[in-house]
């Protein structure tokens, strides 16, 4: 059995279902009872709470950890998951990480999801590490004004990144947990080109069929409007980010390719799949 945390979202759902096509018993853990993908079985539990899943590792082989907000939760003790997993026999983990542990180190996320690799891989489990960039689905935070407005508001109009689609975040993963060979693999997953806001309205107008205006909004503009959902000193990092990534942010990597045996997909991809979103 396979154990995938954070079931629900842009990750774990086509993740389960990849991995119920391919005949695998799967257990979808979300923090809510929700419904899955045909064939598996869901867990309410919080990852805050490591105890909490035992009721989902019990009887499992592998787990798929995908922590979000979870690492920085009050009390929170992201390492006891994975001592949770090595009591419950689970001998394989494949560990959603970032591209920000090596390409900004220093920040408080960053810092933890480190510790939590290197404890994964001192723990005498087997491992697998993905570390993807930005996501193309984070184009979801302009939904509600492409709707009412026709308009994407965002920072660095024309500073981009290579966005990673989550369906090939979730590909890895199936291989990854599926396939002996990628133990010991630390996969960074990005997608095939670097792709500004600007060019992001431009294809989601395209696949809207509409026109879709871009605005600029200032760095104090944006943080404003992120500080609503985020503490400001993640909304400051994710602006430096956005705004002047580094060098190895603007990579285009081979690891997609090399897991999947295919490119990854780009970016209008994503927004065909999710087009009714934007309308």
């Amino acid at each position: 059995m396979i154990v995938v945390t954070g079931a629900t979202g842009n990750i774990g759902r086509p993740l389960t279902r990849a991995l119920t096509e391919a005949g695998q018993q799967v257990t979808a853990v979300s923090r809510h009872t929700t419904a899955v993908p045909d064939g598996a079985r869901h867990v309410a539990a919080d990852l805050a709470e490591p105890a909490g899943l035992r009721p989902a590792l019990a009887g499992a082989k592998s787990l798929f950890l995908l922590l979000s907000g979870d690492l920085h939760a009050t009390g929170a003790s992201p390492a006891d998951i994975i001592g949770e997993a090595a009591a419950a026999g689970v001998r394989r983990v494949v560990l959603l990480s970032t591209l920000g542990v090596v390409t900004r180190p220093f920040g408080p996320t960053r810092i933890a999801m480190r510790a939590l690799e290197d404890m994964l891989r001192e723990s005498g489990l087997d491992w697998t590490i993905l570390r993807p960039g930005g996501f193309a689905s984070n184009a979801l935070w302009w939904a509600d004004s492409v709707r009412a407005r026709q308009v994407v508001a965002a920072p660095f109009g024309d500073v981009g990144v290579p966005l990673v689609d989550p369906a090939d975040i979730a590909a890895v993963a199936a291989a990854c947990l599926l396939e002996d060979r990628h133990t010991g693999g630390v996969y960074e997953l990005t997608g095939p080109e670097v792709i500004s806001p600007r060019r992001q309205a431009e294809v989601i107008a395209t696949a809207l069929g509409s026109p879709v205006r871009f605005h600029e909004l200032t760095r104090d503009e944006a943080k404003a409007a992120m500080a609503q959902s985020m503490p400001a000193e993640l909304a400051d990092d994710t602006l430096e980010i956005l705004g002047s990534p580094s060098p190895a942010e603007l990579r285009v990597s081979p690891d997609v390719q090399r897991v999947l045996g295919r490119a990854p997909r780009p970016f209008a991809d994503w927004v065909a799949r999710n087009v009714d979103a934007f309308r």
